[in-house]
């Protein structure tokens, strides 16, 4: 069975230096750029992937943003994985959800981000 597969926007400062963080969570993923990666052939939407990260589980199903990262930490360690639990519950979803579109829409201005990293379309 594949690993899961979390995915980031290389042109975007602020998604490269994030994805080079994770590792140090130690979760089960593997990590890659949207751009050297063949979006379709995981069933990855390539517009959505520019403004939401995307997720690839080893089942195949794709998640985005704030879900994706519920993903990314349910592959670590038992902490992890009650967080990632907590990030994607009913209860808590909606507002991780606000909380991952307003640093989408503010990733140009956070640690890392760039002119290029800014969304004309932010994540819904």
């Amino acid at each position: 069975m594949p690993r899961p597969l979390m995915l980031y926007d290389a042109d975007c400062g602020f998604c490269a230096r994030t994805a080079r963080l994770v590792p140090l969570l130690r979760v089960d993923v593997e990590i890659a750029s949207i751009q050297e990666t063949d979006l379709a052939a995981h069933g990855v939407d390539a517009d959505r992937a520019v403004r939401e990260m995307p997720f690839v589980g080893a089942d195949g199903q794709v998640s985005y943003g704030h879900r994706a990262w519920a993903d990314v930490l349910r592959a670590g360690a038992a902490p992890l994985r009650l967080l990632g639990a907590l990030l994607g519950s009913r209860a808590l979803s909606p507002l991780a959800g606000r909380v991952y579109t307003w640093v989408a829409e503010h990733r140009s201005s956070l640690p890392g981000g760039t002119p290029a990293c800014a969304l004309d379309d932010p994540p819904r």
